[in-house]
């Protein structure tokens, strides 16, 4: 909120102080009334103003995000990128042309996505059940509603990916880097969580997610 932290005064004048409210937008410090109302309001208004971009700056980061999902890409091939993946940027989710990989299925796929650069890449409801994706990078990937169902990300690097409200049952964290990482709502029954990479309020977190397993949660060290 912003406030004016000296009191308004054009000469400095001893004038009764004043207690502002102007739609909804409070001034709390002390003003003084001037020689001047035209100035006194013109600066009320503008700090309404200020007020209302500060609303819109601290708007839900979750609603922003959906906001800025591009449209589903026409790239005839855009779901055989992934088996190429990013050539750049990497752990920063830096690409030179988006990696667009919604609504791919790549159920058993052993070969091509293991060791692959996909950071950042857009990958809600795309099944990737059973497919071998350990080593693979995929920092900063929007995965909300994706199927990972048995996948093996062992040795992977998935720090900052979005998971809210994905299938990974059975999927195989082991030294696995999972910082940063949103689980909300996932399904992470019989998930494996050996040595995973995982920072102490990541932990706290994830561990509110009751689908976990027994075995999981001591993996996890979850109390």
């Amino acid at each position: 909120m912003v406030t004016l932290s000296t009191p308004l005064s054009h000469n400095s004048l001893s004038s009764p102080e004043l207690s502002t409210k102007r739609h909804g937008c409070p001034l709390h410090q002390p003003m003084y009334l001037s020689e001047s109302p035209v100035l006194l309001l013109e600066l009320r208004t503008v700090a309404c103003g200020f007020l209302a971009v500060c609303t819109v700056a601290t708007a839900s980061p979750v609603i922003a995000a959906n906001q800025r999902l591009p449209p589903l890409s026409t790239e005839p091939n855009r779901c055989e990128r992934a088996f190429v993946g990013n050539t750049i940027g990497q752990e920063n989710g830096v690409y030179d042309k988006p990696l667009d990989l919604r609504f791919c299925n790549y159920t058993n796929e052993k070969l091509n996505l293991k060791g692959k650069s996909i950071a950042a890449a857009l990958m809600s409801d795309a099944r990737f059940d059973g497919a071998d994706m350990s080593e693979a990078v995929m920092s900063k990937a929007y995965a909300v509603g994706a199927s990972f169902k048995g996948t093996d990300f062992s040795n992977a690097v998935l720090d900052r990916v979005d998971f809210r409200k994905a299938n990974l049952q059975g999927a195989i964290f082991k030294n696995t880097v999972l910082s940063g990482s949103t689980f909300d709502n996932a399904q992470l029954e019989d998930a494996v969580f050996e040595d995973t990479i995982i920072g102490y309020i990541d932990i706290q977190k994830l561990c509110t997610n009751t689908s976990i397993s027994a075995e999981g949660r001591v993996e996890l060290g979850c109390r």
